[in-house]
Parts: C-alpha cells; sequence; structure tokens
C-alpha cells in the first residue's frame, strides 16, 4: 500500500472514529491532510464521516488542483487558510460538535480566548482559542479570518458553527479537537456554579513547562 494510500485509511480511522463517538454527525464536519509533497488529501463535499470510502477521499495538488477522488469540502478556504499561516500544520478538522457549538452561542465569551481555562491539557493542546464571527458555511471570509490571525491560533471557534483545530499530524489534530470539545463540555456543565478556573500564576508555569503560545 503507498503512502497515500495509507494516509487515506488513516483519515478514514479517525472520522468514523469521531463519529461513532458523537462528534459528527450527519455529513457534518471535515479532516484534511497534507502530505509531504504539499498536497492534500480531503474528505469529500456532503461525505459521512461514519462511513467514508478511502478511495474517493479528494486530492488535491498543493495549488489546489483537483488531482482525484471526489471533489473536496466546501470548507476548503478554512483549512487551506491554516497551511498557508502555519508551517508546521500536517492536517487541520473541523467539526460540529455538539458542546463547542453550544459554547460559541453564549454571549460573554471572550473573543480572543473563548475557551475557559478549566484543565492543565485545554492549555498544553490548544493554546487561546480565538472565536470567530459567524460565516454563512464555505464562505471564503472564513479562510480570510485565519489568515488574518497570522498564524497565532492553531484552534479557531466559529460562532454558531463550530470548532476548527490544526496540528502538527492527524493523530495531534484529533486528539487536540477532543479536547476543546470536552473542555466545552466542562464549561457548560459547571456554567454558573463558582468552578474555579486556573490563575494566571498557574497558567504561566504551564505555558513556560509545556512551551505552549499563549500570546
Amino acid at each position: 500500500m503507498s503512502g497515500i494510500d495509507t494516509t487515506r485509511e488513516q483519515i478514514a480511522l479517525y472520522a468514523k472514529s469521531l463519529f461513532d463517538r458523537g462528534l459528527a454527525h450527519g455529513s457534518t464536519g471535515n479532516i484534511s491532510v497534507r502530505l509531504p509533497d504539499g498536497s492534500l488529501l480531503v474528505t469529500p463535499t456532503g461525505s459521512t464521516m461514519g462511513s467514508l470510502d478511502p478511495a474517493r477521499i479528494s486530492h488535491l495538488a498543493a495549488s489546489g488542483e483537483h488531482l482525484s477522488g471526489d471533489k473536496p469540502t466546501k470548507e476548503m478556504p478554512l483549512h487551506a487558510a491554516f497551511y498557508e499561516t502555519r508551517r508546521d500544520t500536517g492536517a487541520v478538522v473541523h467539526l460540529h460538535s455538539c458542546y463547542s457549538v453550544a459554547l460559541s452561542l453564549l454571549p460573554d465569551l471572550h473573543p480572543d480566548n473563548a475557551l475557559p481555562p478549566l484543565t492543565a491539557y485545554g492549555i498544553m493542546l490548544l493554546g487561546k482559542v480565538r472565536l470567530l464571527p459567524f460565516f454563512v458555511p464555505g464562505d471564503p471570509a472564513m479562510g480570510d479570518a485565519v489568515r488574518g490571525l497570522a498564524g497565532q491560533r492553531s484552534a479557531v471557534l466559529l460562532a454558531n458553527h463550530g470548532p476548527v483545530v490544526a496540528g502538527k499530524d492527524l493523530a495531534t489534530a484529533v486528539n487536540a479537537m477532543e479536547e476543546l470539545e470536552a473542555t466545552a463540555k466542562l464549561a457548560l456543565l459547571l456554567r454558573g456554579a463558582g468552578a474555579v478556573a486556573l490563575k494566571t500564576d498557574q497558567i504561566n508555569r504551564i505555558v513556560d513547562r509545556f512551551d505552549v503560545d499563549w500570546t
């Protein structure tokens, strides 16, 4: 099996895992992976992450030319913006996961740091999560908004839409996405309960220990 075929299989495996555990539903969510030659493998538009056919996963040249597979997700501008602005990005995961979407609807989120600092791993795996405004799905302006961050965020939360996470590889991006969803769930469960978030000195110790970008 070639390297590209193996990666296609991995995308389908991770996608099914996310779907089976309720982090994706229907035909929502998309995944992309950058190959060593700079080309991209991308889940097709209208597909369900629960039953992807690896052979039909889209293959795009680094220039964006469609090489093989089905038509890619309409959220390609969003994915492309992360690859363009974060050179170490090897994969991007975008979901409409329930708790993250619910968190994005709350009126009092800090736009520069929408995810409350509740756990060490939320900080370690995600850094600060920027809240971006609502865009119609597929709107190229989403990509422009990510480019406007100049590579300073590996994760964003699209208002009324869902989270997007970039990682050095597929496993890293999926793990960080799961951490974002778990932290969003905690934030909603604890809302109004007077929960004690991590204090500034505790956050700084985590940031220093694990070299987290907290700007």
